[in-house]
């Protein structure tokens, strides 16, 4: 029996949660023994060796999940990448076909629509995002589906007010940037997304209003953070990371395998918060 392959690279890798979730899925689709998932640490200057190493028929490699540092970097070794990841210029999957093919994808965008649809936001009319890097970029790209009216970036420095505006301009988004120093004015959106480094964000805490709108926040480890805690006191509605990391998953495996997703999103959530509860 010819196992199958798959596995997320970058670096550092170690903390990834990726296989847990993979694995778990394969698990409920009936896959756990003909299906395999690993990491492997590999930075930019060791990835075109990594791909190239690939026997992909031989291996029976499927795919390959990716994060940081190599989201941009792959780019250029693929033979076709999709319009939602050209245009946040990242790569989170790739997919290897049986004609040699290596095509590229970016499941954070959709995910973050879908994790958002989980909790009912379907459409607000305005919409808030804290900080700039990589995953605001996906962030914009997911309001560019679910947003009707214009986006607060608050970011630091004119070079990242910049950044965001002409991936609005891009992406189809009204993007205002604000500065960071008044980030509490985020909370008057009907949605917020967080995409800033652990403990960024512990200032606003005590800024939250007494009936916020909804908040997604970006991060995982620890959780909550004291933003998202100072929400879910408040009782306004509340994602994580962990939300984002299923969602984006469930789309990588159905990439990989081509089954349908039915149930796969309770299994990977299920030993995501495990494994999260296990690492303290």
């Amino acid at each position: 029996m010819t196992v199958r392959r798959a596995a997320v690279l970058g670096s550092p890798i170690a903390h990834s949660l990726s296989p847990t979730l993979h694995r778990a899925a394969f698990a409920a689709l009936g896959l756990g023994e003909s299906w395999r998932y690993d990491r492997f640490e590999v930075d930019e200057a060791g990835l075109p060796g990594f791909l190239a190493a690939l026997d992909v028929q031989g291996q029976g490699w499927a795919g390959l999940s990716l994060t940081m540092p190599l989201k941009r970097a792959v780019i250029p070794l693929l033979d076709e990448v999709s319009a939602v990841a050209l245009g946040v210029d990242a790569v989170n999957t790739v997919v290897f076909h049986e004609d040699g093919r290596r095509t590229g994808d970016n499941t954070d965008v959709p995910g973050l629509v879908a994790a958002l649809r989980e909790r009912g936001v379907e459409r607000v009319g305005s919409a808030a995002v804290l900080g700039a890097g990589a995953t605001a970029s996906s962030a914009l790209a997911a309001l560019a589906r679910v947003c009707d009216g214009p986006v607060a970036a608050f970011v630091r420095g004119p070079e990242r007010a910049a950044q965001m505006r002409a991936l609005g301009e891009r992406l189809g988004v009204d993007v205002v940037p604000e500065e960071w120093d008044r980030a509490a004015e985020a909370f008057g959106a009907e949605l917020v997304i967080s995409t800033t480094p652990v403990g960024a964000t512990d200032f606003l805490a005590d800024a939250v209003p007494d009936e916020p709108g909804a908040l997604f926040d970006v991060l995982y480890h620890p959780w909550p953070t004291a933003l998202a805690a100072a929400w879910q006191k408040r009782d306004g509605v509340v994602l994580g990371g962990l939300d984002l990391l299923v969602h984006q998953a469930v789309l990588q495996s159905r990439a990989f395998t081509g089954l349908p997703d039915a149930d796969v999103v309770a299994a990977m959530r299920t030993a995501g918060e495990a494994a999260l509860s296990h690492s303290g």
